[in-house]
């Protein structure tokens, strides 16, 4: 008679994995600094959040929704900012060639 054992092994995939940090987010922060004779020569700050937009949202992030590269929003205000710029600097030229 054979007996076997089952082993139950808990596998997480790496879709599983991703799906949590992005539910959770995840903060990885570090700092370099390079000094000779104590004084310091460079020093860099390394901070990124990984994290899903929703997520990002929640806690405050949403630089991408005013930048032009990525928002269709952003572009038109950015379009518009300068055509009021303009205008502003042709009634301001007006006015002086009056006085």
């Amino acid at each position: 008679m054979e007996t076997r054992l089952a082993h139950s092994t808990q596998s997480t995939n790496l879709g599983d994995i991703l799906e949590r940090v992005l539910d959770k987010g995840i903060v990885v922060a570090g700092d370099i600094t390079i000094s000779l004779v104590g004084v310091e020569l460079l020093s860099i700050k390394v901070r990124l959040l990984v994290a899903s937009v929703d997520k990002a949202m929640e806690i405050g992030i949403n630089w991408w929704e005013a930048d032009p590269a990525l928002s269709t929003k952003a572009r038109q205000l950015q379009a518009e900012n300068k055509a009021l710029e303009d205008r502003i600097a042709r009634l301001e030229a007006a006015l002086a060639a009056r006085g």
